[in-house]
Formats: C-alpha cells, sequence, structure tokens
C-alpha cells in the first residue's frame, strides 16, 4: 500500500467555513457576556436573552465574512490569511470596526433595536459603546490568529 502523498492534499473546506464556525463561537461567548451592559436585556427572560445574543451573532458573522472579503478584495485573493500582510489585517480589522460603528450608531440612535446600560463605556464624540470595538478587536484577532495557524499546518502535511 502506498504512503498518501501530502504534497496532492487539498483543502475540502473553503477556508470561510473556518472562519465563519471560529466567528460564531468567539461571538457568542462575548454577545452573552457583555448582555448585562445592555439596558435593552434587562428584564428580557432567559431564552429572549439568548435568542437576542444568537441574532447579534449573526450579524457578527455577516460582518467578519465581509471583512475577510474586503481583505481579499484588496489584493490578498480568497487565500490571503495563508500568508497575511499588513494591508491585508489592516483592511480586515478596519472593515470589522466601522462596520460595527455604523450598525451600533444604527441600532442605538436611528431604529432603536438596542441601548446601551449605564455601565456600557462609551467612546467619546462617537458614544459608540467600548465592549462592541473591544469584540471587534478581540475575537477576530484571535480567529485571524487561529486560521493563520491552520494555514501553516495545511501547508506542512
Amino acid at each position: 500500500m502506498q504512503e498518501p502523498n501530502s504534497t496532492a492534499r487539498r483543502r475540502t473546506v473553503p477556508i470561510e467555513a473556518d472562519l465563519l464556525i471560529l466567528s460564531f463561537l468567539g461571538h457568542f461567548a462575548w454577545e452573552l457576556l457583555q448582555a448585562p451592559l445592555f439596558a435593552s436585556l434587562d428584564g428580557a427572560d432567559h431564552v429572549t436573552g439568548i435568542l437576542i445574543c444568537l441574532r447579534a451573532t449573526l450579524g457578527d458573522m455577516v460582518i467578519a465574512l465581509s471583512a475577510y472579503w474586503a481583505a481579499a478584495i484588496a489584493g490578498g485573493g480568497r487565500r490571503w490569511v495563508t500568508r497575511p500582510g499588513v494591508r491585508d489585517i489592516a483592511v480586515f480589522v478596519a472593515t470589522g470596526l466601522i462596520a460595527t460603528v455604523v450598525l451600533e450608531h444604527l441600532s442605538t440612535e436611528v431604529l432603536d433595536r438596542w441601548s446601551y446600560g449605564s455601565a456600557m463605556p462609551r467612546l467619546p464624540v462617537l458614544g459608540t459603546g467600548l465592549a462592541p470595538i473591544l469584540q471587534w478587536l478581540i475575537v477576530p484577532t484571535i480567529v485571524l490568529w487561529y486560521l493563520m495557524r491552520l494555514a501553516r499546518a495545511e501547508h506542512r502535511c
């Protein structure tokens, strides 16, 4: 029997699937942990709170995927994470931050979809909650780090 040729192995799962799975795990955990900072969740029963956090997580996944594709369009190609450059990472993070600030503003100030509690620290001038900003900086950075590790491990196979 012949040894499998490691150079013949091909990735069968799109990297975007890994991005979405990892993003779901990180963002859902973050949404649950930051829930006490939102006044709109005060008095919500457990199931309602979880469903609200799940819906927010799905939105976070759309932001993550959009940011990933923005970096791909900016010149890195779909597999940019295998060899990310400073520009790729900057586009990824900036796209997510801009989307977060815009969506938080629309949701809290224009559409009244949710509101911050008094414990939510806010950015000066913008008024955006600090927790959603930190969420975009921390969760996608960890996801990106792990995607790069997966890409390097795949390359070694």
